[in-house]
């Protein structure tokens, strides 16, 4: 008999965001593609890393899966729930359950509220729990996520930046969200400090079964903490698939520059490094066909002129026209 399968807890089919924006004087408007045709799924307790140069739509995929903005095309399913369908009252019960952990905890938490006020109100405005119920679950949190009792009546100044952080995971995690999305949420610390906070990470999960999309530029923190990897390229998934597949035999040329990049200690682990020429294209001017074609030393007319599909290949979803041919 087999196992019945897990429902997912987040779902994205086909989720684009479109931005206009001025061109100027007398010049109109231009139509930028933030995000471009985004699928995946979440299960409960997994973590899906999403990767990318700075540009790449990773920050703007955190504001839909938030709903902090509406996509502009493409569904959006919370617990099997089309938030472009829902009412108001299932967007209101929808929210709670997805939380963010924004980049800088320097800036992410008010200066002029106390950590209990800052961890309180989520209840406060959610819950019908009394005011020593809140403080109550406030001190817990704090003990979890490795802050002391006297913590509780101080400001966000008095914390060095690992802590704020802390603070930052435990606001996000007051209302035991089924999922949480974390913007870099160590890039802004000391190296000496991230490890501890994806080890927070990681052992929060373990004890509450949160899912989380982590989305990062590093490859390294990305190996430690995630099940399956997504890279985009200019708004759109140019790979994803399980994290062993991804990292053991990376196939996308792009993904491979990636890895390429990525320090190693030890010297069998280190990659040849490849270099690639140029930045990313103009999201006001972007180029025909597949997006990469501007950078790929393998890009040909079809790459030029042809959007690549993203199909199934060695269990993972790739978009390269080439791909069989470059790797034969």
């Amino acid at each position: 008999m087999s196992e019945q399968a897990v429902p997912n807890i987040l779902e994205a089919r086909h989720l684009s965001r479109h931005y206009s924006v001025s061109r100027g004087f007398l010049r109109g408007h231009a139509t930028v593609k933030a995000l471009n045709q985004v699928s995946f799924s979440l299960q409960p307790g997994k973590t899906l890393a999403v990767v990318g140069e700075s540009g790449c739509g990773k920050s703007t995929l955190a504001r839909q899966l938030t709903l902090i903005e509406e996509p502009s095309s493409g569904e959006l399913l919370i617990d099997g729930i089309n938030i472009a369908s829902a009412s108001r009252e299932q967007l209101k019960a929808l929210r709670p359950r997805v939380q963010m952990v924004f980049q800088n905890p320097y800036a992410s938490l008010n200066p002029r509220k106390q950590v209990g006020v800052m961890l309180t109100e989520p209840l406060q405005l959610n819950t019908g729990m009394t005011a020593a119920e809140r403080e109550a679950a406030a001190r817990s949190m704090m003990q979890r996520v490795g802050l002391r009792p006297e913590h509780y009546h101080r400001y966000p100044h008095m914390f060095s930046g690992g802590q704020r952080q802390r603070i930052a995971v435990a606001r996000a995690m007051m209302l035991k969200p089924e999922v949480v999305v974390a913007d870099e949420p160590t890039s802004a610390l000391d190296v000496s400090i991230q490890a501890q906070i994806l080890n927070l990470f990681m052992d929060l999960q373990q004890e509450l079964n949160t899912a989380y999309v982590f989305i990062s530029h590093n490859l390294a923190v990305v190996e430690h903490i995630a099940d399956d990897v997504m890279v985009m390229y200019f708004g759109s998934t140019v790979e994803s698939g399980p994290k062993d597949v991804i990292f053991s035999r990376p196939l996308h040329p792009y993904t491979r520059a990636l890895m390429s990049a990525t320090p190693a200690i030890h010297k069998h682990d280190r990659q040849a490094k490849i270099k690639l020429v140029g930045e990313l294209p103009s999201p006001l001017n972007p180029p025909t066909g597949c997006a990469f074609n501007t950078r790929c030393p393998h890009a040909t007319e079809q790459c030029r002129s042809t959007v690549p599909e993203l199909r199934p290949l060695e269990g993972r979803l790739i978009a390269c026209h080439r791909i069989e041919e470059i790797h034969a």
